[in-house]
């Protein structure tokens, strides 16, 4: 920010709760942090000291400037501070890598006739939920199997009003509701399936479970083997529901318990989720920590950030050790569940043990994830460094590579993919549809497809030079420091005599298929270079090759598809190009529209009752409509 007085807006702070903002000299915000007294934390970070960690050390170095908000409380400062850190990410805050939310069984207990379904948002209504789920398959499949033992409806009629109004939905059919929507099943009797499912929602699993197999074995008893084995599915969906939540014995409180490993800078926190006393669920969360973060401060800035998006907050949350800031994160919580929060940092007894068995947890989880990170790494960067010393060039960070798709020189387009760092880059992926070659003629077609992308780039980099283009505009302006072509010598050939009519200079390489199709190898200055089929660099040029050819592939076949739509529309007489653009807006294929009523044709704007009624006949073997 020009003009910025460190030392007059310093003295401007004010004696407030608020949030401030640490700018860099780019005007990029680089740390977002919390205060009681606005004027006293800001003041702090350009004073003198000999306590501060390397990183806060390197993040006042980069200050250019900052701004501050002044709250009317330091909960309010707190919640500021989560949503400012969530919309810009700051370089220098303790982040959670991973944004998940959780999703909840909801019974609308309030209605009639409840319901049960599916919720991602806990919300402050009369209904009744159970959760959270770790994944929406759990929740799914609860729901499901519910159904199926206990009749309970899932639709949204509005019942008792719509008693009888419409015919019962498929559900009834397949016997996963008893169709209160038209009578058959009265209140008190649905009533008491509904007791049952929240029963065993509640955990009453066992109960259920001896009832099932008893059915079971009577059905297979009496030889009706196709209802013993619709009960042994049922059996086997209780027991894996049941066997998911198991009893944790610290007693029947609601509470999370997190535990975090931590190795150099990678850190990852796991999360245990019990419900009335009983495991339900854990997850894991990546964090990205600065050199010198401590236990503490990484712990307040993981519930911050937690908390802030997860809709339901137990009353106790187990902790390895007290975060900073444990009593402000406290009140925070309280405000916004409706009902106290405790952070209890647990060191014997159960809860430590349960502490114990989450940290064992979160190192196992972390020294994974450091395995998984190093053949990732081996196949994509690893890869691509190997390929930069095979081809010798000095620097290889991003691959372009083409291909040509057509049918018969018919309607040929060519596809350009992007790889960075050995991993796709699809937001940089471009297609081109072939204007200016007739017929099936590869080379001409990637001499057109080249010509176009470079020298777009070219006018796109000149009007940088003249500032008028920001680079996040331009869709051609970074070049590759590498071309694969989808071909041997000839497409090599056509992609160097391009590049040199433009005055480039960037090495082109042919992806060679051997005569089962499967990529054999690299093309480079007249030769054929032979690789290990069983390398990494190998795998990456088979990756590249592939997805050029899929990525044209499917733009052909979308092409197709439209031609082959509009040619079926054309022979509609009568009909002309605003009607089949409109037909084509409403209905979006073929299927759709033949499948639509003259009242669903009427409806269109475009068309009149002539109109209509054609296009009605055409779909139809000539049946003429009549109108009401």
């Amino acid at each position: 920010m020009e003009n910025f007085d460190l030392k007059e807006e310093l003295k401007k702070l004010p004696d407030k709760p608020g949030v401030y903002l640490m700018h860099d000299a780019e005007d990029r915000i680089i740390y977002v942090g919390k205060a009681v007294v606005l004027k006293n934390r800001v003041r702090q970070y350009f004073q003198k000291r000999d306590d501060r960690t390397p990183k806060i050390e390197r993040m006042i170095s980069q200050i250019a400037w900052f701004e501050y908000m002044v709250t009317d409380s330091e909960t309010e400062a707190l919640v500021l501070e989560c949503n400012l850190i969530k919309e810009y990410h700051p370089k220098y805050n303790t982040m959670l890598m991973d944004d998940k939310t959780y999703p909840f069984v909801r019974v609308t207990v309030e209605e009639a006739y409840p319901r049960i379904m599916f919720a991602r948002k806990l919300k402050h209504d009369k209904a009744r939920y159970y959760g959270p789920f770790v994944n929406a398959g759990a929740v799914r499949d609860a729901i499901r199997l519910i159904q199926k033992l206990y009749k309970i409806r899932t639709c949204s009629r509005r019942l008792p009003e719509e008693i009888g109004k419409e015919r019962p939905c498929l559900d009834q059919h397949i016997g996963l509701c008893d169709a209160p929507c038209a009578g058959c099943v009265s209140r008190e009797a649905y009533g008491a399936n509904l007791a049952e499912a929240l029963r065993f929602l509640e955990g009453n699993y066992r109960e259920v479970e001896d009832v099932v197999e008893q059915k079971m074995r009577a059905a297979a008893e009496e030889l009706d083997f196709e209802a013993a084995a619709g009960f042994r599915e049922l059996l086997f969906g209780i027991r894996s529901l049941r066997e998911s939540q198991k009893i944790t014995e610290t007693g029947e409180e609601d509470r999370d318990v997190i535990a975090v490993a931590m190795d150099d800078r990678e850190v990852l926190a796991q999360v245990f989720f019990v419900r009335g006393g009983k495991l339900i669920g854990r997850d894991h969360f990546r964090i990205k920590a600065a050199e010198g973060d401590e236990l503490p401060q990484i712990l307040s800035d993981l519930l911050k950030q937690f908390y802030s998006g997860t809709p339901f907050i137990p009353g106790e949350i187990l902790l390895q050790q007290m975060p900073e800031e444990a009593e402000s994160i406290e009140r925070w919580l309280a405000v916004k569940t409706g009902h106290k929060v405790n952070l209890v940092a647990a060191k014997r007894g159960k809860k430590h043990k349960l502490l114990e068995l989450a940290e064992e947890n979160a190192k196992l989880l972390l020294s994974q994830n450091k395995e998984k990170a190093k053949r990732q790494e081996a196949r994509t960067i690893g890869a691509q460094k190997a390929l930069a010393e095979m081809l010798s060039l000095p620097v290889l960070t991003r691959i372009e590579a083409y291909d040509i798709s057509n049918i018969s020189g018919f309607m040929s387009v060519g596809s350009m993919v992007v790889f960075e760092n050995g991993k796709p880059k699809p937001n940089d992926y471009r297609k081109f549809r072939i204007k200016s070659v007739d017929g099936p003629n590869d080379y001409a077609s990637l001499a057109e497809v080249l010509t176009r992308r470079f020298s777009h780039g070219l006018e796109e980099q000149q009007m940088m030079r003249e500032n008028r283009l920001d680079e996040k505009y331009g869709k051609f302006t970074a070049f590759p420091d590498l071309i694969l072509m989808d071909g041997g010598k000839g497409q090599v050939n056509v992609a160097e005599d391009v590049l040199r009519e433009l005055g480039l200079s960037i090495p082109v390489c042919g992806m060679v298929k051997d005569d089962r199709h499967r990529t054999r190898g690299l093309f480079k200055d007249n030769e054929e270079l032979p690789i290990d089929t069983h390398s990494e660099v190998f795998q990456l040029i088979t990756r590249v090759q592939d997805e050029a050819h899929r990525f044209a592939i499917e733009y052909h076949r979308s092409l197709r598809s439209k031609g082959q739509v509009h040619s079926v529309l054309d022979d509609i007489d009568g009909i002309g190009p605003a009607r089949r653009r409109a037909l084509m807006r409403t209905f979006g294929n073929i299927d759709d529209m033949r499948a639509a009523t003259y009242k669903d044709l009427l409806a269109i704007p475009e068309m009149n009752r002539t109109a209509a009624k054609t296009v009605y006949a055409f779909f139809h073997d000539g049946e003429i409509p009549e109108d009401e």
